[in-house]
């Protein structure tokens, strides 16, 4: 009995060993597959967009004209109105993303009504977005006509108010985005707020700060870096999204600066003319998409940039 005992203790001991082993190639091998598929599908898209590439070169990106009758292709209209709804849309949904996550984050409530809220809201998360579509065609686009109407009748003179004012327009998809992106601001920054140190809260308290003085002064300061992350995935989520604002943005080509005029954006683009593109026109399609993944990259390099100055201002306090 002895012998089978140290034997099978043995056998588990050397399994126990092995196993960091084991995870740490498995993590290894996993990250590096998401680099190689990442550069892959870059390699893809470079390969089918260089036709256009060399067609238009740089231009492609400064022209205003998408005409596939005529082979004239220009992504500015649709560059800006990708950056805009996705800047209208952070700018919606960070103060109040943020307020519900130190709301939900601290002790306003019971812990049932709490989880509660919570609950309701990363359920926002989980709806689909023609959903989200759907529901700005018939509420959002409404209001938004109707708002416009009277703001381009007293502001119109302002560049970004001009009229006419239409319901499928830049400000639409931006207040529909904001709502879709919000369960993420929410949900990655409560996480980032709960989890830091008790401590922290009982030291600030001890010193004599108010409620208010050690949330803004030191919990917020804490979760700084996990508040940034949110909302850099947020504003990815922003610029990628197709469908709910393919139905809600007017999808036009003309570049306008206005908030009530119809607009494009790059993932809306593909979307509505690639199943009938032929010729020069998928080049260009796939020289938009080769676009919107660098502006994507260049988006979350920005954000890490970001992060890791965030985390070295912050890092005196955790």
């Amino acid at each position: 009995m002895t012998t089978d005992k140290t034997g099978s203790g043995g056998i588990h001991g050397s399994v126990a060993r092995r196993l960091p082993d084991f995870f740490r190639w498995f993590t290894a091998v996993a990250a590096a597959s998401s680099v190689f598929v990442l550069g892959w599908i870059f390699w893809e898209v470079f390969q089918e967009a260089k036709p256009a590439l060399e067609e238009y070169g740089l231009g492609f990106l400064t022209g205003a004209q998408w005409q596939p009758n005529r082979d004239r292709y220009g992504v500015l209209p649709f560059l800006v109105g990708t950056v805009a709804t996705a800047i209208i849309a952070l700018l919606l949904a960070f103060p109040p993303g943020l307020a519900i996550a130190i709301f939900l984050s601290e002790d306003f409530l019971p812990r049932h009504a709490r989880d509660f809220v919570r609950f309701v809201v990363e359920l926002l998360a989980a709806i689909p977005s023609v959903v989200y579509g759907l529901w700005g065609i018939f509420v959002v686009v409404p209001l938004i006509q109707s708002l416009g109407t009277w703001v381009t009748e007293r502001f119109g003179h302002l560049p970004f108010l001009t009229g006419p004012a239409y319901g499928n327009s830049l400000l639409t998809a931006g207040v529909v985005l904001a709502l879709m992106v919000l369960p993420t601001i929410t949900a990655i920054s409560r996480a980032s707020l709960v989890a830091v140190p008790r401590t922290l809260r009982e030291g600030a308290y001890a010193l004599g700060a108010t409620r208010w003085e050690t949330i803004l002064g030191v919990i917020l300061p804490t979760a700084a870096p996990g508040v940034v992350a949110a909302t850099i995935l947020a504003l990815g989520r922003a610029m990628g999204e197709t469908m709910a604002v393919a139905m809600l943005i007017g999808n036009s080509s003309r570049l306008s600066w206005s908030l009530f005029a119809p607009s494009g954006t790059l993932a809306s683009l593909l979307a509505n003319q690639f199943g009938e593109a032929e010729g020069m026109q998928v080049a260009a399609l796939m020289y938009a998409a080769l676009v919107l993944v660098a502006l994507t990259l260049a988006v979350n390099f920005a954000g890490e940039a970001v992060l890791r100055y965030t985390e070295r201002r912050t890092a005196g306090i955790r």
